[in-house]
């Protein structure tokens, strides 16, 4: 008999609903009430599935935090696959990922505010989210090195100091943006790119030395074809 692959079978399938569903409606009731004024019951009655239910997926109300950051990682997943296959630029595959990181929680202010503080109320779940975090770095490491190799990223820097930068770049964007009444994520999340790509980009290289490369999205990004030639001396020698 032929192996039927790695699809998921009805009965997976349907736990990983069920567990959507409890995330889904945690996150809505957290941006709604806060983190700390909703309980279990509240969940449940919102996802209609019982106690026992949610306890069978999470331990706690804190663990239910946890899908949000297997979400997240799967999301710089996608960008190290967009990185590897080379067809667009690490400038736009970096800048593409901070938007999609900061789109979960960044969902609304008050969303913002209330993950901010469930992340740091339970040493299990801080741990878990600590431990994600240094995988993402990983990720983010190999992409800024690819970055290097190409030409893009200054070479003079450490890939995972550059990686470190980017978290704390999305992390203090999304906090700060919480705090305030301007609620156009997006608009700070650019300016915060803005910043960390101006220290992170290769301006030893000139635009004479980069070509055009088409991108899946139909504009275009720089790859080097060459290295600089030196330059011949014009003047005799004395």
């Amino acid at each position: 008999m032929e192996k039927r692959g790695k699809h998921p079978g009805r009965r997976e399938r349907r736990r990983l609903e069920t567990r959507e569903k409890i995330f889904r409606a945690a996150m809505q009731l957290f941006a709604e009430r806060g983190f700390f004024q909703t309980t279990t019951e509240d969940i449940t009655e919102a996802a209609d599935v019982g106690q026992g239910t949610f306890f069978n997926y999470f331990p706690t109300k804190q663990h239910v935090l946890t899908v949000l950051t297997e979400k997240q990682i799967e999301k710089v997943m996608q960008a190290r696959h967009e990185a590897a296959e080379g067809m667009i630029s690490i400038q736009e595959v970096l800048n593409r990922l901070m938007h999609r990181i900061a789109q979960e929680p960044g969902k609304s202010q008050a969303l913002t505010r209330s993950l901010m503080a469930a992340f740091l109320s339970n040493d299990e779940v801080r741990k878990f989210v600590r431990d994600t975090m240094a995988r993402g770095r990983e990720s983010l490491g190999e992409m800024i090195k690819q970055g290097q190799e190409r030409g893009e990223i200054r070479p003079d820097s450490k890939p995972a100091d550059l990686a470190m930068a980017f978290q704390r770049n999305v992390i203090g964007t999304l906090l700060l943006w919480a705090m305030q009444s301007d609620n156009d994520l997006d608009a700070w999340l650019e300016r915060t790119f803005r910043d960390f790509w101006a220290a992170a980009e290769n301006r030893a290289v000139s635009t004479e030395q980069l070509a055009l490369v088409p991108k899946r999205n139909g504009r275009s990004g720089p790859r080097i074809i060459e290295k600089p030639k030196a330059k011949e001396s014009r003047g005799k020698s004395q």
